[in-house]
């Protein structure tokens, strides 16, 4: 097991999260995809360190070699419930250092932010996950029911080395677990002058696709029809510039209401678009969960100026609204045409949760404690989570990492952004949130 002394040393001033945070920052757990990641093991020896600090017994998986995830059972007060699964990841996104303003795994404090890559996502919640248990542990209480408390590899890459793996080799983890809370919600948004709080009640679809074209080997001065690459080129332009139509599930419609009524306008008489862009910087989730999104991502053709290659790839994320995988599929394969081969890398289910009940009502009780009288509202990611692993197990899927942020942050744009930090102030309002709500759920 590894010892805390491996990080390097803190130097500034600051609470138990943000320090957590901040060490587990100046871990390079990059995850390049296709099984390439770093620091995983790393980052779990600390984590498991920490939680046998506090008297648990933390078990350490790996899925293979250095791919490491986390898992701990803390008894509850009252066994007649479920138990709760509290999860986080512990890899993140590549970042290049030549654009950032900080040394991306520097974990510097600067202007009251913490910076560094998984500031948001998700070493932020990770460093709540264990200062809230040590704040409860450590006064000798128990949270109100059994939790599960796992950090998970590989959730970046779509999950298939971290929780899609324990699913699938280590289902007993997670008996008697009913309802999970992670990322991407709990975050403070501004309508109209009012602060309010998002619940992630649900998520879209996952399908990232590899379109690949094939053609003629020849010298570039020759006349070649049969090119690869511009066959590609055409496939791509048509995919990335589809305008999907607008459709609203159950999750979005709930939300826009809200957001309505806040404003004091008719949902009936103002459009979806305009609703979603009244909720400002969250808009950059919000707007994009209103209908289906193909993004191009990445282009590989060719290694030389003058050789026309016989093979062109280009990677294409799809977030579909639930259900619409397959009909979006038999969309983007019409799009790419007869020339250009569409295979998918990596496929994943969306999901939507209640978005009433007990654990709706504690969460909106656990803000509305720290925060009086800021509203919670539910709302459908646009992106994906480990909870697409868990929902395997019958498990609803939940994202509730407590942020209260100031009105001009663009938070949305720190999720795999250049620059990514958050708040000091806003780690401690979330522990303390997060912490209240284990004791009371």
């Amino acid at each position: 097991m590894a010892e805390a002394a491996t990080t390097p040393a803190i130097t500034d001033e600051l609470d138990e999260t943000a320090s957590i945070a901040q060490e587990l920052i100046r871990f390079d757990t990059t995850n390049y995809g296709e099984g390439r990641a770093n620091g995983e093991r790393e980052a779990a020896e600390y984590v498991e360190a920490k939680l046998s600090a506090l008297g648990l017994a933390p078990q350490l998986f790996e899925s293979a070699p250095r791919r490491a995830s986390v898992i701990a059972r803390v008894p509850g007060r009252n066994p007649e419930k479920p138990a709760l699964v509290l999860h986080g990841h512990l890899d993140v996104v590549p970042a290049d250092p030549r654009n950032w303003s900080v040394d991306p795994f520097a974990g510097e404090v600067r202007d009251g932010m913490l910076w560094g890559r998984g500031a948001v996502d998700m070493k932020d919640m990770d460093a709540m996950m264990l200062t809230a248990l040590g704040d409860i542990l450590r006064s000798g209480r128990q949270p109100e029911r059994e939790l599960v408390v796992a950090f998970f590899a590989d959730e970046e890459a779509g999950g298939d080395y971290g929780a899609h793996w324990l699913v699938e080799h280590h289902p007993e983890l997670f008996a008697g677990a009913t309802e999970a809370i992670s990322e991407v919600g709990g975050y403070s948004i501004t309508v109209g002058g009012t602060r309010a709080y998002l619940l992630q009640t649900g998520e879209k679809s996952l399908l990232w696709v590899r379109l690949v074209a094939t053609g003629t080997a020849a010298h570039g001065s020759r006349l070649i029809h049969d090119n690869a690459v511009t066959k590609l080129a055409e496939a791509v332009a048509r995919i990335g510039r589809t305008e999907w139509p607008l459709r609203l599930t159950g999750t979005t419609t709930e939300l826009l209401a809200a957001v309505a009524g806040v404003l004091g306008v008719d949902p009936q008489q103002v459009s979806p678009d305009e609703l979603a862009l009244a909720t400002g910087s969250a808009s950059g989730f919000i707007t994009a969960t209103l209908r289906t999104t193909t993004n191009p991502t990445l282009l590989e053709a060719g290694y030389k100026h003058n050789v026309i290659p016989d093979r062109a790839e280009a990677l294409v994320d799809i977030r579909t609204l639930p259900g619409e995988e397959d009909e979006v599929l038999a969309a983007i394969r019409a799009l790419a045409g007869d020339d250009v081969e569409v295979e998918i890398v990596h496929r994943d289910v969306g999901l939507e949760a209640s978005t009433t009940g007990p654990l709706v009502d504690a969460v909106a009780g656990a803000i509305g404690r720290h925060d009086p009288g800021a509203p919670v509202f539910p709302y459908l990611l646009s992106g994906g989570t480990d909870n697409k692993a868990l929902s395997r197990l019958g498990i609803a899927g939940y994202g509730f990492a407590p942020l209260r942020l100031p009105e001009n942050i663009d938070f949305p744009a720190m999720f795999h952004g250049v620059d990514e930090r958050v708040p000091l102030d806003a780690l401690s309002f979330g522990h303390r949130v997060l912490r209240d709500l284990l004791l009371e759920y």
